[in-house]
């Protein structure tokens, strides 16, 4: 196997290098400084297309493959940015594009890509249910053309910045269920239309992480916004898993290497 990046490849490495040098170390300080959002970091990465990366072009996206995304993330840690401020952008796209239907991709995967619509908040994570995501309590209920949810969630990214969330709840109750990986579901909800029926409490956690306690009462979300079968979500969460540990770990690198530099310096 061949680990030297093509000529192509660096240069993504050396444009990323390019937009990291306008948002320097005060830059970040500044931000954590003040518990604010990298508002204009993730704007400008946004405008040039890389957080698009992993969107095919016929949605707007650049359609390059996990390699690609890997060394956009790794730079920006690299050179000082904290790419986990945005780096969900890139993946959580991930199960409406391979689970979501021709309507969903093309009313969503467009202003994904350019950053008109945020999709960072990724709801799975429950205070009740531990590491067991098939205990999960959250739950969905039909009622006529929308769901209701009810429920909550923990230490989820980003929510505040976030127009869109993935979320999965439980559509059949537990005790009803002989395959105990089924009778969950993935939905996206419109974080806009919920703001009040959604309580969202702030957790003071790691630098630019932006994580939070969710409070469900009757958020609705529309029976068209159900990606793909119902009762299958856990397998289309899995599905994407791989992608997002293989980024997060090019992440860890980056800041590796930035250590390594500033340890050299």
């Amino acid at each position: 196997m061949d680990f030297n990046l093509t000529p192509e490849q660096q240069q993504i490495r050396e444009e990323i290098k390019k937009v990291c040098k306008d948002f320097p170390d005060s830059y970040w300080r500044e931000v954590d400084s003040k518990k604010e959002y990298p508002e204009a970091f993730v704007r400008k990465l946004s405008e040039l297309g890389w957080l698009a990366a992993l969107i095919p072009e016929e949605f707007g996206g650049t359609g390059l493959g996990i390699t690609e995304a890997s060394i956009i993330l790794e730079e920006i840690n690299h050179s000082g940015g904290v790419a986990t401020a945005c780096q969900p952008q890139m993946y959580t796209m991930g199960t409406l594009l391979r689970q979501g239907n021709d309507e969903q991709k093309k009313r969503y995967l467009p202003k994904i890509a350019t950053g008109e619509l945020r999709l960072q908040a990724f709801g799975v994570t429950e205070p009740d249910a531990g590491s067991e995501t098939t205990k999960l309590q959250t739950t969905a209920v039909r009622k006529g053309d929308k769901y209701l949810i009810n429920g909550q969630k923990i230490f989820i990214s980003r929510v505040l910045q976030s127009d869109l969330m993935l979320l999965l709840a439980r559509t059949t109750p537990y005790d009803e269920l002989e395959d105990k990986t089924r009778g969950l579901s993935v939905f996206i909800v419109d974080l806009r239309d919920n703001k009040n029926k959604l309580e969202v409490k702030p957790l003071d956690l790691m630098i630019n992480h932006h994580t939070n306690q969710l409070f469900f009462d009757d958020v609705e979300v529309p029976v068209e916004n159900l990606v793909g079968q119902e009762g299958m979500g856990l397998r289309y969460i899995i599905d994407g898993w791989n992608a997002e540990r293989i980024l997060v770990a090019a992440e860890a690198i980056g800041v590796g290497r930035a250590a390594l530099d500033k340890a050299a310096g």
